[in-house]
């Protein structure tokens, strides 16, 4: 399946390039009116004319089908309490089961699905996860099952799930929450929801474990041990940010590594963060593929298991022996590589300098949110949640301010939910219910205002909306709906 900028060659530079768009989203998610042929013969001929900015405006609208930018038709019922709200969201969010179309960067999905809302009009691979958090609390799990199935589709189909189904997404994944959705699943229909999605699980692992495509996922350290780091397949700039990965290429002395770069910061779903950041504040230090990342090495911690879970159902114990130890091998690794003892908090790895970077995130909370750590962990990790992190409005997603949409001032939701369940894993309820109490409390708080569920907050000054990144802050929001859901019938 042909990437927008293979497709449409000229035509594509010119509309990223001049900006023709506010956002360089629009134009990748464009349908096309007419056979592929007659638009590039088209534009030739246009092009022999020197048109203006304008002209090509005219000529994009008059050959393809723009996407609207938000749900048309739909207005918020402010008097709605906010649990009805999102339940009312989900039939916004939810697409049907889609058709080909030729030329269209969508990839057909066979089922219908929850997309995260916005600018944001496919399905998200980690995104899902969490919505699906909140699609159970709403005893919606047809969906639930149909996105499973979606997934699982397109790990056979490509070999692995792509960050989401549009074919500019094809070069890459984002974290493998996979085997967590069924986890989720099987606490609604049981245990052959493990059998059933085994092999799906198998072929995901083989992708993250380089043995469907020469990825580089997997680094080998100078003991042998293999741990994992996020890494796209291609070194080009992106096409739904052509504009940006091109100027900022331009202070670069390697264009191709940054671009590499980049795209896989977007694998990482934080994109962008000066967690990347060489120098921790310069956009252009981005060094993605040079760290294992903590949270990365978490969830094939979680898949591991969840294989061998499968295979033992299956009957088959020799295979579920050899998982087994896969996965205790990495737990073991992520407490040696990853864990600081003297602030007990998990950092990501530098591969090259063979140390813990020095970027403290909320990432690095992960591994209690999947039984990783030893008890003993949780006192030292408890308090740097509490001093460093926790907010007025909940928790900051990192202690730096760089002006990417990932950094201090603004908290997330799947962040907020991972680390909440992590602290009640442990036994620090107290501090796992303050935490969701003033992040429940924000997201209120801004729906009681403007009447939406924002994909981010600023969690340092809650009067102020959130900010940052390569696009205004959207309003939907999926995972955000999810979170808040969970932690309002969790926590009354």
């Amino acid at each position: 399946m042909q990437m927008p900028d293979e497709l449409y060659q000229r035509l594509f530079r010119d509309v990223q390039l001049k900006k023709i768009f506010p956002d360089n989203k629009t134009f990748v998610d464009c349908t096309p009116n007419s056979s592929i042929e007659s638009i590039l013969s088209g534009y030739e001929k246009l092009c022999a004319t020197h048109p203006s900015n304008e002209a090509v405006k005219k000529f994009v609208e008059d050959h393809f089908t723009i996407p609207p930018a938000s749900s048309p038709g739909y207005h918020t019922n402010k008097k709605a309490g906010i649990a009805d709200h999102i339940e009312e969201l989900w039939n916004v969010l939810q697409r049907s089961a889609d058709k080909a179309v030729k030329g269209s960067s969508l990839i057909p999905l066979p089922y219908p699905y929850i997309v995260p809302g916005g600018r944001f009009r496919e399905v998200f691979y980690w995104d899902s996860y969490f919505t699906m958090l909140g699609l159970a609390e709403s005893n919606r799990w047809e969906i639930i099952e149909n996105m499973i199935d979606n997934f699982a589709c397109l790990i056979h189909t490509f070999g692995f799930i792509p960050n989401g189904n549009r074919s500019y997404f094809l070069s890459r994944s984002q974290p493998p929450y996979f085997s967590c959705m069924i986890e989720l699943l099987a606490v609604h229909k049981g245990d052959e929801v493990y059998k059933k999605y085994l092999p799906a699980m198998r072929k995901e692992y083989d992708y993250w474990m380089d043995k469907t495509y020469p990825t580089k996922h997997c680094v080998q350290l100078d003991n042998g041990t293999v741990l994992n780091r996020y890494y796209d397949q291609l070194s080009k700039p992106r096409p739904e940010a052509f504009w940006q990965d091109s100027a900022l290429s331009e202070a670069c002395t390697d264009a191709s590594q940054l671009y590499r770069d980049l795209r896989a910061a977007c694998e990482s779903g934080w994109d962008f963060s000066g967690r990347w950041f060489k120098d921790g504040k310069t956009f252009n230090t981005i060094q993605t593929t040079s760290l294992l990342a903590v949270d990365l090495n978490c969830l094939l911690y979680h898949l591991e298991a969840t294989i061998c879970r499968g295979l033992t159902l299956n009957g088959d114990a020799a295979e579920a022996d050899v998982y087994d130890e896969k996965a205790e091998r990495r737990r073991k690794a992520i407490n040696k590589y990853f864990y600081n003892a003297a602030d007990g908090w998990y950092y990501d790895y530098t591969i090259s300098e063979k140390k813990l970077n020095n970027q403290k995130t909320l990432a690095g909370f992960t591994p209690f949110f999947f039984f990783i750590p030893p008890e003993k962990y949780i006192d030292k990790a408890a308090a740097v949640v509490h001093g460093d992190f926790l907010k007025d409005g909940g928790l900051v997603t990192t202690l730096i301010n760089t002006g990417q949409q990932w950094d201090w001032p603004n908290g997330w939701a799947p962040l907020h939910w991972i680390t909440i369940k992590g602290l009640a894993n442990y036994g620090k309820r107290n501090l796992a219910a303050l935490i969701a109490k003033k992040w429940a409390a924000l997201n209120i708080k801004v729906y009681r205002s403007t009447g939406r569920l924002m994909e981010k907050y600023n969690v340092i000054d809650t009067h102020l909306t959130a900010g940052g990144g390569e696009y205004p802050s959207q309003d939907g929001f999926g995972w955000t709906n999810g979170v808040l859901l969970k932690i309002l019938k969790t926590y009354k």
